[in-house]
């Protein structure tokens, strides 16, 4: 593993747009028909937690349907001749789902479940949630995600991961959602920047070294994959 180049890669909401996942919020800001602070937010949970509940169920109902894509599995592709760690905005198992090894929730997880209590008491949970489901001591369990308002406990450990990368790759985000966006001032000075998105953001004169690539997911990944893999 040491001899392999070290590949980081940042990924959201589009990057399992194409496999049929929502991307939540739509147009106007609201998630589903509800405004984000009555679903994502402790306050909104807090007033509502039957709502809160049943919008992470209707999402994990809908998780349960959908398959990763070409641009998921031309990650894995890529493992084959690089050290891959994936550092996701998105709460879905997608990347898992592909193959890839490392993957580093940002957001939480929307196939786990945790105390609203004892945050270290977590569980896989596939099916829906509702009130009276309880932790051993009894204390309501709730969605293991990281809702607005709330800190990013994993955000020191992608910090990590992204100072010691040869290369970066983001797809599918608008690096407009802190503390996310900052992760790309965390890389070494110089690296290959590569960045995927039908509509792009940023210019080349951003960044250093770095290239636009303005395609979907399951165009611009695996496109991207068999250059680097060519390159080996």
């Amino acid at each position: 593993m040491d001899n392999k180049q070290k590949i980081v890669v940042l990924t959201g909401a589009g990057m399992s747009a194409e496999s049929g996942l929502k991307t939540f919020r739509d147009a106007n800001g609201l998630w589903e028909g509800h405004d984000v602070m009555e679903v994502a937010s402790p306050q909104g949970y807090a007033r509502n937690p039957e709502l809160v509940l049943e919008f992470y169920n209707q999402r994990r109902r809908q998780l349960l349907e959908v398959n990763p894509n070409a641009g998921h599995e031309a990650l894995v592709a890529l493992e084959s001749k690089y050290d891959v760690h994936i550092v996701t905005q998105n709460v879905d198992n997608l990347h898992e789902q592909a193959g890839n090894t490392n993957v580093l929730h940002l957001h939480g997880e929307l196939f786990k479940v945790r105390s609203t209590v004892d945050e270290n008491y977590v569980l896989e949970w596939k099916k829906d949630l509702v009130l009276g489901d309880l932790d051993p001591k009894g204390h309501q369990l709730r969605p293991h995600i990281v809702w607005f308002g709330e800190m990013v406990p994993m955000l020191e450990h992608a910090i990590e991961i992204t100072l010691t990368a040869d290369l970066l790759i983001i797809i599918g985000t608008s690096m407009q959602v802190y503390p996310a966006a900052s992760l790309i001032n965390y890389v070494p000075s110089g690296i290959p920047i590569y960045f995927i998105d039908p509509k792009p953001n940023v210019t080349a004169t951003e960044y250093q070294n770095l290239t636009i690539i303005p395609n979907t997911a399951t165009t611009g990944v695996p496109e991207l994959t068999q250059q680097l893999l060519n390159r080996q």
